[in-house]
């Protein structure tokens, strides 16, 4: 009775397993098709670049990884744009001056855009990550599949 049971559900764990796998590769080709739809590109050497995205001048943005950099570098953009302010802390600033503040109008639109653009960006990078352990877990069980089939033959 246990080698049965030790067959079916290595069985039922093979099956999962590659089923698993090819759900995870098929969500990395659709971020990357996303990603490569977007055509955003990280400015080349010349465009001052943070010593830590460097090696990403020039760079079609493609991969889950290169997603969160991109954000990161809109993240500093906009840290810079609004003097560290959040988005919020510009709205709350334009709304005491009446709404009548330009400049701040301006600012909160950049703001805004910034962190939408960015987690836009972070919600790719999360994806790849889940399709990273959708992968690994599909291996992990078709190997758990393999086993107890191993040990139901035995």
């Amino acid at each position: 009775m246990t080698s049965l049971l030790l067959g079916v559900v290595g069985a039922a764990l093979l099956v999962a397993g590659p089923i698993m796998i090819a759900r995870g590769v098929t969500g990395r080709r659709t971020i990357r098709a996303e990603l490569a739809d977007q055509k955003i590109v990280f400015p080349d050497e010349g465009g001052e670049l943070p010593a830590g995205l460097a090696r990403y001048a020039g760079v079609r943005v493609t991969t889950g990884t290169q997603a969160q950099a991109f954000a990161d570098l809109i993240g500093q953009h906009v840290a810079q744009a609004t003097a560290g302010r959040t988005y919020s802390q510009v709205v709350d600033e334009w709304q005491a001056t009446g709404r009548s503040d330009e400049r701040l109008a301006r600012l909160r639109q950049t703001a805004f855009m910034g962190q939408t653009l960015r987690g836009s960006l972070l919600g790719a990078y999360q994806a790849w990550q889940i399709t990273t352990l959708v992968i690994g877990l599909g291996a992990l069980l078709a190997a758990t599949g393999l086993g107890f089939l191993t040990l139901a033959a035995t």
